[in-house]
């Protein structure tokens, strides 16, 4: 990839102060990493204190990320990620299991999470509300589970990025990381943007704004910081706010 032009490694955006590395020599802005300034921090938050309390219910916070000149409709390109956000996502995950598997069980409900047996996942393909529950959770399932989940539920989970993740490893360790990471993904038409969730309106600006650093960090690395056209802040019922 070419070095980017001095001048553009020293570009400010500041249309609410952030600024890409802005001290940084070019080929560590190219390498990836993006980090919000004090005044950027700032005035996300008087975003966030304008917006929040306002609904009888926790908004999340999301980030909007818009592309150019990359064609994801080619198998490459397309976005596969997971970002573990330094602060999770202020919200406690409810996790179910698809599980057979004696081991697993035991030490997931132990945690507190629901256990979903093999048998019962053609029964909640045919059920529309058992389909719509599973959007309130964080899936997991036994590795030799996933084949018949992708027949059976694959349809409705896949569109809706819910697909389950499969176990591989301590079950304890997984379901402790729940609501650490977050998944970018390219889907439907292979539009140039992606959504995701980097918190709520509970969460301090600055855990927010470093939850954003680290998210456009791990997109930029994939699709080079040059292409990401442009970025939003968002409340669920609030008018979003451009960061680039």
């Amino acid at each position: 990839m070419a070095a980017a032009k001095p001048e553009f490694c020293a570009t400010f955006i500041n249309l609410i102060g952030l600024s890409i590395l802005s001290v940084f020599p070019a080929e560590l802005q190219i390498a990836g990493g993006i980090h919000m300034e004090k005044e950027a921090i700032e005035k996300l938050g008087e975003y966030i204190e304008a917006n929040k309390g306002k609904r009888k219910f926790t908004q999340s916070i999301d980030l909007s990320i818009n592309f150019s000149g990359i064609d994801f409709s080619k198998q490459d390109n397309r976005l596969n990620l997971e970002v573990k956000l330094p602060n999770g996502n202020g919200r406690v995950s409810k996790v179910l299991v698809f599980s057979d598997d004696n081991v697993i069980n035991s030490k997931a409900k132990q945690l507190g999470a629901i256990i979903v047996p093999g048998s019962e996942i053609q029964t909640i393909a045919s059920d529309k509300k058992r389909l719509g529950d599973l959007l309130q959770y964080e899936l997991v399932a036994q590795p030799a589970l996933m084949p018949v989940i992708a027949r059976q539920l694959g349809q409705f989970l896949g569109p809706r990025n819910k697909m389950p993740r499969p176990i591989i490893g301590d079950i304890s360790n997984i379901l402790g990381g729940m609501g650490k990471s977050i998944y970018i993904r390219s889907k439907g038409k292979y539009l140039p943007t992606v959504h995701c969730s980097v918190g709520t309106e509970k969460m301090e600006k600055d855990a927010i704004s470093a939850n954003i650093d680290e998210t456009l960090s791990v997109v930029a690395k994939k699709t080079g910081k040059q292409n990401i056209k442009s970025v939003y802040v968002k409340l669920t019922m609030a008018p979003p706010l451009r960061l680039i």
